[in-house]
């Protein structure tokens, strides 16, 4: 290292790099290039180290701080901060039934008992759902349809059924015996209000399924153990006056059943009052329920 020879005239000198030295040559007397010499020492290369990691952790200090403190700063004032994003709420992603009946935090896991034999007789058997019961010969024929009712959009796809009139009414009218399930609860749960999710589904097809207005009987609404299974049953008579309709009442069931998942499995079973020979088949059904 040097400085370059001051320049003409301003009497200062410009720092600068010396690349090259030149030595007179032993032999020829010209001169030739020599190597500079790059001394080494370790205590100023120790120096230059540790300023660079010192540094490097001031760095990593002042940027802790500063987060820290715009952390605080958001959290205190309560508003939209540098780190504020927008979360969503877990509850918008929940089924309908779960926002109206959240399952509840104070109560234990049901645990399914052992269940009986199923009764004797040919049985439907809802994988989907996760139920199976009985089923009946004729008139009674396999439903082949999917169904979806309600504003809580139950989804019936088993199941047995016959038309009890045709008259003006489309496709007829019908006697029913059908399964499905819906979303009531949440994965991490596995636990449903019975009582507030049975009601619920019986109100819905009360409301969306008959013709309006109707007047209700109640005559069964209870938590029920049925094979096995923790389920609330609700039994009840419409009585209604549609024009071109024979029937002027129906028996119906719905029983919302906790077969251990975040859907409950339904049974919805309907007699029309013009076939009172097969009111007896709704509590037999009932009682048939086993797992699938």
């Amino acid at each position: 290292l040097g400085t370059a020879p001051p320049t003409a005239g301003t009497g200062s000198g410009h720092p600068g790099l010396v690349t090259r030295l030149r030595q007179p040559s032993a032999r020829t007397g010209t001169p030739h290039p020599v190597p500079p010499q790059r001394p080494d020492d370790p205590a100023r290369r120790n120096q230059k180290m540790m300023r660079w990691f010192i540094g490097i952790a001031a760095a990593i200090v002042a940027l802790g701080v500063f987060t820290v403190a715009a952390l605080f700063m958001t959290g205190q004032r309560g508003g939209a901060g540098l780190f504020d994003r927008p979360v969503a709420n877990p509850a918008d992603n929940l089924p309908d039934l779960a926002k109206l009946c959240p399952p509840p935090s104070d109560v234990p896991e049901r645990q399914r008992a052992e269940a009986p034999p199923p009764p004797p007789g040919p049985r439907t058997v809802d994988a989907d759902a996760g139920i199976s019961y009985a089923a009946y010969g004729a008139p009674w024929e396999p439903w082949d349809q999917v169904w979806s009712g309600g504003t809580l959009n139950v989804t019936y796809r088993i199941g047995q059924h016959f038309i009890t009139e045709r008259g003006s009414l489309g496709d007829g009218y019908h006697a029913s015996i059908l399964s499905g399930s819906v979303p009531a609860t949440v994965n991490d749960a596995m636990v449903v209000d019975l009582e507030c999710t049975g009601r619920l589904v019986a109100a819905d097809v009360r409301t969306e399924y008959y013709y309006q207005p109707n007047e209700m009987e109640l005559l069964l609404d209870e938590e029920r153990v049925i094979g096995g299974l923790s389920a609330w049953v609700t039994k009840f008579r419409l009585t209604f006056d549609r024009p071109g309709l024979r029937a002027k009442d129906e028996l119906a069931a719905v029983v919302l059943v906790d077969v251990g998942r975040p859907e409950a499995a339904i049974l919805y079973v309907s007699i029309p009052g013009t076939h009172r020979e097969w009111d007896r088949i709704v509590d037999e059904t009932i009682d048939s329920i086993r797992p699938a």
